[in-house]
Parts: structure tokens; sequence; C-alpha cells
């Protein structure tokens, strides 16, 4: 069992935890195809981008925008198109426009009055600041692929942020939705560990590849932590 009180500071993954990213894809996926009159399931386009995009992040470090221009034409090349090169710039910068999930705002501002907050992200930092007006709360260190120039579930964003935070593993808490991108990581490397299940009325795996994990404590959304941990 956790113990709450023993952490001070708690880390977070963003899209997928915070930012309901599979919404934002969705929808700008959606415009896209329908130009083209391309008929693709919801669920389907979303395991194609979670395959594609941890195969382009596997790569040479590229920034996220460049990551989501291949699997965009990653994705229109399975069903026979070639993407506008006005497409690809506005698929690349739609994160801009993807919204917090509806209990992110209030759960992380209650748990900022207990905790100091960190981001660990696949992300790059001009993005990332639209992501983080929406999000409302000031974070106390801000960790970005850009800045460590790798994508998880590479251990280096792990180590880099946990250098930067300063303090002892053991009272740092991860936070994230992904099993492939930050739980399996991050258990590895002996943090504790949250995984909140967005997912977990739904089949499949979404935009994230399929993982198996441990976490200390598995819990449906942020809102759930935030009462559970009583700072709300």
């Amino acid at each position: 069992m956790l113990n709450f009180d023993s952490f001070e500071v708690i880390t977070f993954d963003c899209y997928g935890t915070l930012i309901d990213w599979e919404t934002g894809i969705r929808e700008a996926l959606e415009v896209i195809f329908q130009n083209h009159r391309i008929d693709m399931a919801a669920e389907k386009a979303l395991e194609l981008y979670g395959e594609l995009e941890s195969e382009a992040e596997r790569g040479h470090y590229q920034k996220y925008r460049n990551v989501l221009r291949m699997v965009l034409k990653g994705l229109c090349s399975r069903v026979g198109f070639l993407p506008t090169e006005v497409e690809l710039r506005d698929f690349s910068e739609s994160v801009k426009e993807w919204p917090p999930f509806p209990d992110s705002v209030a759960s992380l501002e209650a748990l900022k009055r207990k905790y100091k907050l960190a981001i660990i992200s696949n992300i790059d930092d001009d993005l990332f600041t639209f992501s983080a007006q929406r999000l409302r709360v000031q974070f106390d260190w801000i960790i970005t692929a850009e800045q460590a120039k790798s994508y998880k579930p590479s251990f280096n964003n792990f180590h880099l942020a946990i250098k930067r935070i300063g303090v002892p593993q053991d009272k740092i808490l991860h936070v994230a939705q992904s099993l492939y991108h930050d739980i399996v990581p991050a258990k590895t490397l002996g943090l504790s560990t949250v995984w909140i299940n967005r997912r977990h009325n739904k089949k499949g795996w979404g935009a994230t590849p399929a993982a198996t994990a441990q976490p200390d404590l598995e819990l449906p959304d942020l809102q759930t932590l935030a009462q559970k941990i009583a700072v709300i």
C-alpha cells in the first residue's frame, strides 16, 4: 500500500493522463479522413497511431511535430492516399487544441496544495505551453522530450527528471495512463507509481502500445486519486 504522506513530489505524464489526447487525435484525424472520404473506425485509427508513433520515437530524436507528421503519413499510406502539406502542418499543430480531461484542472489544483508537481512528457517545449494554459496549474518542473532528446519509455527522461527534482526517489510518486511509456520504465527504476486507467471502460489499448506492468495502485481517473489522498 502507498503511504501518500511519504511523498513530496508527484510527477505526471501529460498526454493521455491530464490531456485527453485520444479525443484530440480522433478529432484531428476525422477532418482529414472526411476530406479524402476515408471510413476508418476511431479505435482502429488510434491503434495505428500508437503503433506508428512508437516506431517514430524509437529512432533518432526529432521534435514531436515531426513525429506527428510521420504518423499521419504512415496512417494515410495504410489507406491509400497522400496527405497535403496543409494537413500535415495542421495535424502536427493539433496538440494545441487537445482538451484536458474534465477532472484534470480541479484535481491538479487540489494536489498542488499538498505536493510539488512535475511533468515528464513526450512533447516539444513550445507545444506544452498551450497544454499548460489549459491545465491552469503552475508546475514546479517541466521535463520534455525536447529537453531530454529522447522519448519515453527511455530511462533517460526519468533520469533527467529525478536529477532536476533533486529529492530522493522514494519521495517521488509517478502518475500516468500509459503502461508502455511510463509505468514500466518508472517501476524498473524503482519509482512508486499510480496507473490512471483512463480506458478502464473501453476495450483495447487505444493510442498506446500494449504493455504489462504492475503499478502500485490502479485508479480510473485523477479525481479518484485526489479523493484518495483526501485533498478534495
